[in-house]
């Protein structure tokens, strides 16, 4: 557990006693991905050695309990933003879905709207199968038909199910990581490779784009991004930050202009002096500055606002908050964070701002990517050895938001 003496200070932001009441339209909603919570099969994460030191592998189990885990999901919000795992579904390139995994989704989406639960999908969540992989994944524009295939396919089975499609999730943090960072597969530092990544996926967005769209004119299609504020500690922060925020923050963005809403993602500020410091790469020099953390980042809810303002000035399109949360194994710190950033979602709306929908990051604790499974955004816990889901207190508060659309400050 993360303590923290100045965290008690970030929550001044309401008045007591009070009820705010978000729009009959508004989107609550939680998120996963399908990698993070299925036994990893043939893609390019398995085996991977994260950070806490587990391999990712067996994750929660969700394939073998999704009908438990649709009822945990639907008690937590009328919404869901999921993923399918490609590389289970479509074995080789071009062919056919897989049966037996094909007739497993089609029964969990159907357990999911039995249950009143609409569904935005996330048509590629990070992961690729091991065959496209070794076909040199996104630097190979040929492969783009490959994932095209794909993406048509789940769109043709799957479609009448689903609300809401996310094609690409957070292609400026799957890149930057896979390619720059070198932490995430292919784990390479190739700027060059980095800008090929991004001009193939821009135009697998905007294929599939236009293709969900002529079969399903009425359901919004976006992207979600991930949005961090990236801020100077010094003088020698300040070219580091500018240049991560015009590239992550402004250029990729502006390559993905064929979208219904701006999706994006908010979990924290990173600060510069001129290397960047966080609590996760830089625990000891964080400490030192005093600011509030989670396990992970500083704790910066007003740059959820700041974002917020910041694309809705710029492209005055629908904003659908794609995932929000914060990692620590302290649920009331969860509970302050939930409160916060809602506070600020609703002050959005009320000033003008065209927010739709909120997602919180995860419904249950999973394999954090590089990271491992003992970092923890979930509203329920998921037993390291039987794969028991534990509900935390932040479950049951979230639920009674999300339902009523009501948020109360006590």
């Amino acid at each position: 557990m993360v303590k923290d003496i100045v965290w008690d200070k970030v929550t001044c932001l309401s008045l007591p006693d009070m009820e705010l009441h978000f729009p009959d339209s508004f989107i609550f909603g939680t998120s996963t991905a399908a990698c993070q919570i299925e036994t990893a099969f043939e893609h390019d994460w398995s085996g991977h050695i994260s950070r806490d030191g587990n391999t990712f592998n067996k994750t929660t189990d969700h394939e073998k309990r999704y009908k438990e885990d649709v009822k945990l999901i639907a008690s937590l919000a009328p919404n869901y933003r999921m993923s399918l795992m490609w590389s289970r579904l479509q074995r080789s390139p071009l062919s056919a879905f897989h049966e037996a995994t094909k007739n497993e989704y089609h029964e969990l989406l159907q357990n999911l709207k039995h249950s009143g639960v609409n569904i935005m999908m996330v048509l590629h969540h990070f992961a690729n199968p091991i065959w496209f992989s070794k076909r040199d994944g996104w630097t190979n524009s040929d492969n783009v038909r490959l994932w095209l295939d794909y993406a048509r396919k789940v769109v043709d089975e799957y479609g009448h199910y689903i609300s809401i499609w996310n094609t690409f999730n957070e292609p400026n943090l799957y890149t930057s990581m896979g390619w720059v960072a070198g932490e995430f597969p292919p784990y390479k530092k190739n700027f060059a490779k980095a800008k090929k990544v991004i001009d193939h996926l821009s135009v697998a967005h905007a294929a599939i784009y236009d293709y969900i769209k002529n079969k399903f004119p009425d359901k919004m299609v976006g992207i979600s991004h991930n949005c961090t504020v990236f801020a100077a500690e010094n003088f020698l922060g300040w070219l580091p930050a500018k240049l991560f925020d015009a590239v992550y923050m402004e250029w990729v963005p502006k390559r993905f202009m064929q979208t219904d809403f701006f999706g994006m993602s908010y979990y924290a500020r990173i600060g510069y002096d001129p290397l960047p410091i966080t609590y996760l790469l830089t625990p000891e020099k964080f400490k030192k500055s005093g600011k509030a953390h989670d396990d992970m980042w500083e704790y910066y809810p007003q740059g959820l606002r700041e974002c917020l303002n910041r694309y809705w000035k710029q492209y005055q399109k629908p904003i659908i908050i794609t995932e929000n949360g914060i990692c620590t194994h302290d649920d009331t710190k969860r509970v302050i964070a939930i409160r916060d950033y809602l506070e600020i979602v609703h002050d959005a709306i009320k000033k003008g701002i065209d927010v739709q929908g909120y997602f919180h990051w995860s419904a249950w604790d999973n394999f954090e990517w590089s990271l491992g499974p003992t970092y923890q955004f979930g509203l329920y816990e998921c037993h390291p050895e039987t794969k028991e889901r534990l509900k935390k207190p932040s479950a049951d508060i979230y639920a009674r938001i999300a339902h009523t659309r009501t948020l109360r400050i006590p």
